[in-house]
Order: C-alpha cells, then sequence, then structure tokens
C-alpha cells in the first residue's frame, strides 16, 4: 500500500463521493466532500440521521470504499484500494470505538485488548495492564463483559483500540448507549488519549459533545454544510447533556 508525505493522524478528503443503490432510489451519501484534518486535532462531527456522518467516517477508516474522489489517511493513499488492503490498512493504523462494545463475551477484559494485539501483530501484551489501568480498570481487567456495566465496556473498547498504537482513532455515537455521567467519563478518556497527541474523530448525534472538539463539522445531505473552531475547546466533565 503506497505510502505518500504526510504526518501520522492526517486526513486529506478532496471530491470524495459515495451513493448507495442505483437509478430512481440511488442515495448519495457523500456529495463530493473536501476535508483536512491535521494531526492531533480532535474532530467531532454532527448531523442529522442519513447526513453522511458515519459513511465519511467509514470512508476516513477504510471500512468502505468511496465511489470517487481521493482520499490520504495517516499517510497512505486510500483512493481506489481493493477490499483487502483496505482491511491491512485498518487494522494496522486506524482504532476504533462505536456505540456498541463488540467485546468477545467469553474473553475478559485483558483478554478482549490482547487479542486484538494478537490479531494484528502490533503492539505489546505486556502493556495491556496499563492499558486498563489507564481507563480506570485495573480491579476489573479479569472481568467478562456480562459482569461489567456498559460504560466499564466502553473502557475496555477504547483500551483495546489503544493497544495498537494507531495513528487516528475514530469514533461513532462512542456516548449514544450511556448515560449522562458515563459519557462524560468515556468522553474524558477519548479527550485525553487526544491530549496525547493523538487524532480523535468522532460522529455524533449529541451537539453538547461538540465543545470539547478543536473543529466542529456539521455535515446535511452529503456534504459538509458548516466548520467552526473552537477557540478553547471544553472539559469533559464540564459538557452539557
Amino acid at each position: 500500500m503506497a505510502e505518500v508525505t504526510a504526518p501520522r493522524g492526517s486526513v486529506r478528503l478532496r471530491s470524495v463521493t459515495k451513493t448507495y443503490g442505483s437509478g430512481e432510489t440511488a442515495l448519495t451519501a457523500l456529495g463530493g466532500v473536501d476535508l483536512e484534518i491535521e494531526p492531533g486535532e480532535m474532530v467531532v462531527v454532527l448531523g442529522p440521521s442519513g447526513s453522511g456522518k458515519t459513511t465519511l467516517l467509514n470512508v476516513i477508516g477504510g471500512i468502505e470504499s468511496a465511489d470517487g474522489g481521493e482520499i490520504q489517511v495517516a499517510g497512505v493513499d486510500l483512493t481506489g484500494r481493493p477490499p483487502r488492503e483496505l482491511v491491512a490498512f485498518r487494522r494496522d493504523r486506524i482504532g476504533f470505538v462505536f456505540q456498541f462494545f463488540n467485546l468477545v463475551p467469553t474473553l475478559t477484559a485483558r483478554e478482549n485488548v490482547e487479542v486484538m494485539i494478537e490479531l494484528t501483530g502490533r503492539g505489546d501484551r505486556r502493556r495491556v495492564p496499563e492499558l486498563l489501568a489507564a481507563v480506570g480498570l485495573t480491579e476489573r481487567m479479569d472481568h467478562f463483559p456480562a459482569q461489567l456495566s456498559g460504560g466499564q465496556q466502553q473502557r475496555v473498547s477504547i483500551a483495546r483500540s489503544l493497544a495498537t498504537d494507531p495513528d487516528l482513532l475514530l469514533a461513532d455515537e462512542p456516548t449514544g448507549a450511556l448515560d449522562q455521567a458515563t459519557g462524560k467519563s468515556v468522553l474524558k478518556l477519548l479527550q485525553e488519549t487526544n491530549r496525547q497527541g493523538r487524532t480523535v474523530l468522532m460522529v455524533t448525534h449529541n451537539a453538547a459533545v461538540a465543545a470539547i472538539a478543536h473543529r466542529v463539522i456539521t455535515m446535511r445531505d452529503g456534504n459538509i454544510s458548516s466548520m467552526e473552531k473552537n477557540a478553547t475547546p471544553a472539559d469533559a466533565v464540564s459538557v452539557g447533556w
């Protein structure tokens, strides 16, 4: 997979399009999106259901291929890459946090993080206790998902996403299934991850979350309708809900 001259964690999209279906039933999810994200930024993407925000995240993360345009992510040119190369890219370079935690129910918290290292061949298993401690799960690392609260499971998901030292962390509605207090705790973890120098791109329907970002992008009908900078991002614990 070709490398381009770009810093880790950077994102460059040029006229990116994505359409689902064809003919009269065709749905334009991305209508020619241009976007640049700098390394170390925290960017929040807002928009109503069907606005294209999750498709944008999926294209950047190599989960889906764009129909047209140019895509460069974390120093890799994704334009026109076959599925097998996109699989390798997202395995090796991207961390994902989803609304639903996707933990393996028969593995402990520790094992759910370790399995990512085993599958990718990246990261160090000796760091797993450190990662789980960083998300406040030192006392719960040998518990199974069913023995953890929703917030604790999301913390395991975040630790797992960081286990391979990804260039970019993509979060799709990471607080959508959580109560206010737990959601703020997860946002705090994401913000701390960003403050350590990792680029974070988060999709959410909750406009209040935008306060913690360096930049806020709003999407509508498959296009970026507005883009604003926060001069001083708020601390996650102060976010309204």
